[in-house]
């Protein structure tokens, strides 16, 4: 079978549009080419809806013409009934004499089973075109099938002279200094409609009352995930208004909490490793993505553990002299942009990078 790159590229495009929107699932797009020229193609949209091989044989006028076409897809089609019927068989019933695959699927449980299907129809199957790219688009997907744990993004912003915020006390009211400026303050809004929980720690809940919404960007909220070891979190918080899902990890459960609307305690042991308990248990409440942003120590004990994969790092030209220094980390440098008077640098950790 002879490949033409462009088509792949294509079904990345597609694939993209759905970012946000198809979480837990991959972001996956497909294109049907007959005699060089698409006559179809699709993307998976949302969540628990069709994939893209569908829409894109949906998406064929003229369906006599998929027995002599190829379909490039940036994702092994799926082999199992899930939320909807198996891709493969669509195409062994369409007979589509051609596949070209980007990657396979990562799900150890499923890897393979699509691509032998439809060879053992008489399928023509092509893997490895732009295997890369397909995995880093749907990096969080591979971490999730291959490590069992959510992927992490971390993210904060400092001043020139490394400081994150100045030395405050619950009982002064002192809002946090604003390091950030009007556009990189929604990019982050932007960041939490990627990602399905947003993490903070209890001095960050208490200090500075986060409401933690993406309310500066469309697309959904994430669950809110906070944790408060001591219950120090107090009932007139935003994070306990019911208004978004939100998670507390806790020692032990407050009667007093227990029955807010959209609130749910999860117990941890503390004498043991904290990070690793809440992956865990996020892991299995089906959240495969989370937002790291604040404070300092949650950052930082994140960072020591390896247990991150990108980090967003905003560095302001405002200097504060003193204060709460920001976390130090190693990673990657993979982007840096300017902002008005702030440069975001975009990182990944070694591990991740080793690892996709």
């Amino acid at each position: 079978m002879e490949l033409n790159p462009i088509y792949m590229q294509r079904c990345l495009f597609l694939a993209r549009k759905s970012e946000g929107f198809t979480k837990s699932n991959p972001m996956v797009g497909a294109v049907i080419v007959h005699e060089n020229k698409i006559i179809g193609e699709g993307y998976h949209r949302q969540f628990g809806e069709a994939h893209a091989e569908v829409n894109a044989i949906n998406s064929v006028k003229n369906k006599s013409l998929l027995q002599q076409s190829t379909m490039y897809v940036s994702l092994e089609p799926c082999a199992h009934q899930g939320k909807t019927p198996p891709c493969a068989e669509l195409i062994i019933k369409h007979k589509i004499p051609r596949v070209a695959i980007a990657v396979r699927d990562p799900n150890p449980k499923v890897s393979g089973k699509g691509v032998a299907m439809m060879i053992k129809s008489g399928i023509d199957i092509e893997e490895g075109l732009m295997e890369e790219e397909a995995m880093e688009i749907n990096r969080f997907f591979f971490v999730n099938q291959l490590l069992s744990r959510p992927y992490v993004i971390l993210k904060w912003a400092q001043s020139k002279d490394g400081f994150i915020d100045l030395h405050r006390k619950p009982d002064e009211n002192k809002a946090p200094v604003i390091i950030s400026n009007k556009i990189t303050h929604s990019i982050v809004h932007k960041y939490r409609t990627r990602v399905q929980g947003i993490l903070v720690g209890t001095n960050t809940a208490i200090l500075d009352n986060p409401k933690l919404t993406a309310r500066k960007w469309f697309g959904d909220d994430p669950i809110r995930i906070v944790i408060d070891k001591s219950n120090k979190i107090p009932l007139n918080s935003s994070l306990l208004d019911g208004s978004v899902p939100t998670i507390i990890f806790t020692a032990a459960i407050p009667a007093e909490k227990k029955d807010i609307v959209n609130l749910k305690f999860i117990e941890i042991d503390f004498s043991k490793d904290t990070n690793l308990q809440i992956l865990d248990h996020l892991y299995r409440e089906n959240i495969y993505s989370i937002l790291i942003e604040g404070g300092s120590k949650l950052l930082s004990s994140f960072i020591e553990k390896n247990l991150w994969d990108e980090a967003l790092i905003e560095v302001s030209e405002k200097r504060l002299l003193e204060g709460i220094k920001s976390p130090e980390i190693n990673g990657y440098v993979i982007g840096t942009k300017r902002y008005l008077n702030s440069a975001q640098y975009h990182l990944k950790s070694k591990i991740t990078r080793n690892f996709l």
